[in-house]
């Protein structure tokens, strides 16, 4: 019980600095940042298994960090976000890679597992993930984005633009949330990754104020639309990134159709900055290069230094 309290007063005085907390009346919310923030206190590590056997590397790039029951306690109702927004190749996470972190949660003994998306159901059944999530007995929750009152509006104290985002409120049922990302080209900022994927979190209607109309093409228009991202990333932090890095597009992104290239790899770790600083690398960039990931760092979300980052590579 004693330990209980310092580990709650902590939470409470860390929030506080940060303009989280009671502060957003959500106590659902709170559980979940909660939970993020005494997962980061370990420090950076990520894992990285190559090889072709997407399910299986899945799996192990988990095991490399310690295990799913690191990440999801018995009894946990735990949401999941991949990627499904396009059917072209090398643009959406992978069915063999959610199978496996659905499975992963199953066995970890999650109560729940749901797939969370205001994406309609025809986007799930091009990629053929809707398949996968009902063959595994999970869920997949669809909201509907018209409607207002399926998203919780929260403020965003931390933010140097965005000063609220409206959040699937869905997901506040869950006590943690895993993101399921696919590295992919990015017709603006270049690039998508971990800390991209939660705009699949927030409402279309806020989204589309991070775009202004040039956004494809002013440095100053890119500039916002990063600072957005990483500012709605100071909200919400999930309990663990499995990143699809097997293959994707380096052109013409989000949507594809674009050039294809294979690194054949699963990414893991908790650090978004980290992570996706990393996924950088693989089609010859650098973390420090794109601006979102370089607003994460600076936000004090991860490590974009890799020297810092605990890399552990495995083969497949």
């Amino acid at each position: 019980m004693k330990k209980e309290k310092i580990r709650r007063r902590e939470f409470l005085r860390r929030s506080m600095s940060l303009g989280l907390g009671v502060s957003l009346g959500n106590a659902s919310l709170s559980k979940i940042i909660r939970r993020a923030f005494f997962l980061t206190d370990e420090g950076s590590e990520i894992s990285v298994v190559t090889g072709s056997d997407y399910f299986r590397n899945t799996i192990k790039a988990v095991e490399a960090l310690g295990g799913i029951a690191k990440f999801v306690p018995k009894g946990a109702a735990v949401a999941i976000v991949p990627n499904s927004q396009s059917r072209h190749p090398g643009t959406f996470t992978k069915p063999e890679i959610v199978r496996a972190v659905i499975r992963l949660c199953k066995e970890a003994g999650a109560r729940e597992i749901n797939c969370l998306s205001w994406l309609s159901k025809d986007f799930w059944e091009a990629t053929g993930l809707v398949h996968v999530i009902e063959e595994e007995g999970a869920s997949l929750r669809l909201i509907n984005r018209e409607d207002s009152s399926q998203f919780e509006i929260i403020p965003v104290h931390r933010g140097k633009i965005l000063k609220e985002a409206e959040i699937v409120k869905e997901l506040f049922r869950h006590d943690v949330f895993i993101d399921l990302p696919v590295v992919k080209d990015h017709a603006g900022n270049r690039f998508t990754g971990t800390m991209k994927n939660l705009m699949a979190l927030n409402s279309p209607r806020s989204n589309r104020s991070f775009h202004r109309e040039d956004w494809k093409t002013n440095p100053d228009s890119v500039d916002y639309l990063d600072q957005c991202i990483a500012d709605l990333n100071t909200v919400l932090e999930p309990a663990l990134c499995v990143v699809d890095a097997t293959e994707f597009i380096v052109t013409n992104g989000p949507f594809g159709p674009g050039k294809i290239i294979i690194p054949r790899k699963i990414v893991a770790g908790r650090d978004r900055v980290a992570i996706d600083s990393y996924c950088t690398t693989l089609w010859g960039m650098k973390g420090e290069e794109i601006l979102m990931i370089r607003y994460g760092f600076e936000h004090g979300l991860g490590e974009i230094n890799l020297k810092k980052i605990k890399i552990k590579q495995l083969g497949g």
